[in-house]
């Protein structure tokens, strides 16, 4: 008999629930199949809070409301946009009684994973650090690397293209804030000049004529919001690019809005498109992002299935390390079984969280990150255990534990890289260069705090940081020439 032994993390297998949405007030009538229809699910989004208030009753404080309103005002740098599927998934009330409306529910709400990165409030942002000073609107410098308009060529052999600026629903810690979504009051968002045919056109060219290119990334935005008849033709002439071996289609929606891939439309141009790719002996696979357990439902589990059953090759999940959100190892381990045992997803990455104006109340430090990693090895298959990275600006993707040098105290780590981008053909340096990484102010010991400060003048910094945020076009487009 094996001995019952004592783990620090315990698995067993659960059940997926879609959680009951009739018990939202404003969902009371509807019915299965409108709540299965991607259409009724685009129109009743929750797109600002006149509409949460219409839906939530009186399970909400006005204090709650008040505190939305302070954040979208003064620091949202997402507009809102939440879809009912991830709606429901906040205070699922799955286990156990629904608490009572008014404080009850409010203080289960404030403390819900989902929402806090899909509807922050202004007193779940830092008032000491709101952002890093060295926080920018285009932290990953992808606009920098731009082959064509919308097509970044960071890595010698994969290209991202940038199909669209819009996503069926807005994460508030969206690395590419810059670009996607409506602008805010504290951010003008860049905008897309070319037409979307000609944007289309050039990358198309631009692959043809780089051979040393075999792997994009389809994105956005978000690929769910391409009418499928689009995507389908970008992807079929992707298709005869000779030197493509893996696509892969980048969708959030796959858990936000999976009534879209179960579309019948949909799921059958998956697997006309999926038959092409295998015929030429590409690889097409399918990339969402689920950063909670809670998200996993029967229907996202589903549409995964409906995506292989028609020919993916792999459905794979990037989620994003989040303070609140998923930053235990009891979070990431129930995130990834549930993935992996009950939705067929494959735990991919975890990405921490990017270093864009207002997000330090999201991100860990470098040193959590790397005890997060360690704490969920040996849990997974190997195949199924994600990898935790930094990406660090101007070098791209890197393991955490890769590193080359780690200044806890003052939170700054040293990485290298092993190529050089497109803004570095010249530089002979590149390779020997060390660039650096930021942890969040906070999380330092009070040495390093006081480094900052002493080295910082906080006032300018605030300023600056709220200037950063609200560039106009016209300052983001200079940055790029």
């Amino acid at each position: 008999m094996t001995a019952n032994i004592d783990q620090p993390y315990v698995y067993r297998r659960r059940e997926l629930i879609e959680p009951d949405w009739t018990r939202l007030p404003g969902w009371r009538e509807v019915t299965a199949a409108q709540w299965e229809d991607a259409q009724w699910q685009r129109v009743n989004c929750v797109k600002n809070i006149g509409q949460l208030k219409a839906l939530m009753g009186d399970l909400l404080t006005d204090e709650f409301y008040a505190d939305l309103e302070r954040d979208q005002a003064e620091r949202a740098t997402m507009s809102m946009l939440v879809t009912p599927q991830m709606m429901n998934t906040m205070v699922p009330a799955t286990e156990g009684a629904m608490p009572a409306a008014g404080v009850a529910f409010t203080d289960e709400f404030y403390r819900d994973p989902v929402r806090r990165y899909m509807l922050p409030v202004f007193t779940d942002r830092r008032t000491d650090w709101p952002s890093h000073p060295f926080a920018t609107r285009d932290s990953l410098h992808e606009h920098d690397m731009w082959a064509v308009e919308g097509l970044t060529h960071r890595y010698p052999t994969k290209v991202l293209a940038e199909m669209l600026p819009t996503c069926p629903q807005y994460c508030g810690h969206c690395t590419r804030m810059d670009l996607v979504g409506n602008s805010t009051p504290q951010v003008a968002k860049l905008k897309l000049a070319g037409k979307p045919v000609d944007r289309y056109a050039a990358m198309l060219d631009y692959l043809q004529r780089t051979p040393g290119v075999r792997d994009v990334v389809v994105s956005g935005g978000d690929v769910a919001n391409m009418p499928w008849k689009n995507l389908e033709g970008f992807l079929d002439k992707l298709l005869e690019v000779d030197t493509i071996r893996d696509i892969r289609l980048a969708t959030k929606a796959l858990m936000g809005l999976p009534q879209h891939w179960l579309q019948d439309d949909v799921v059958e141009g998956v697997g006309r498109v999926s038959a092409k790719a295998r015929q030429r002996g590409v690889s097409l696979a399918i990339h969402t992002h689920v950063n909670n357990v809670q998200s996993v439902t029967p229907l996202v589990a589903k549409a995964a299935r409906a995506m292989l059953e028609a020919g993916a090759r792999d459905v794979r999940n990037q989620g994003v390390l989040m303070r609140g959100v998923n930053d235990s190892t009891e979070q990431l381990l129930d995130l990834c079984f549930a993935l992996q045992d009950e939705a067929m997803i494959t735990p991919y990455y975890f990405y921490m969280c990017d270093m864009i104006p207002f997000s330090e109340h999201w991100r860990l430090s470098l040193k959590e990150a790397q005890e997060l990693q360690h704490s969920i090895l040996g849990y997974l298959p190997g195949f199924a255990t994600p990898r935790i990275v930094c990406d660090v600006p101007f070098v791209g993707k890197r393991w955490v534990h890769q590193v080359e040098s780690y200044d806890s105290e003052k939170g700054m780590s040293f990485w290298r890289k092993h190529y050089r981008t497109s803004i570095e053909a010249g530089d002979q340096g590149a390779l020997s260069r060390e660039y650096v990484y930021y942890d969040p102010i906070y999380t330092l010991p009070e040495a390093g705090q006081q480094w900052w400060q002493d080295n910082t003048d906080v006032a300018a910094v605030h300023e600056a940081a709220l200037a950063g945020a609200g560039a106009s076009r016209a300052a983001s487009s200079a940055d790029l020439d």
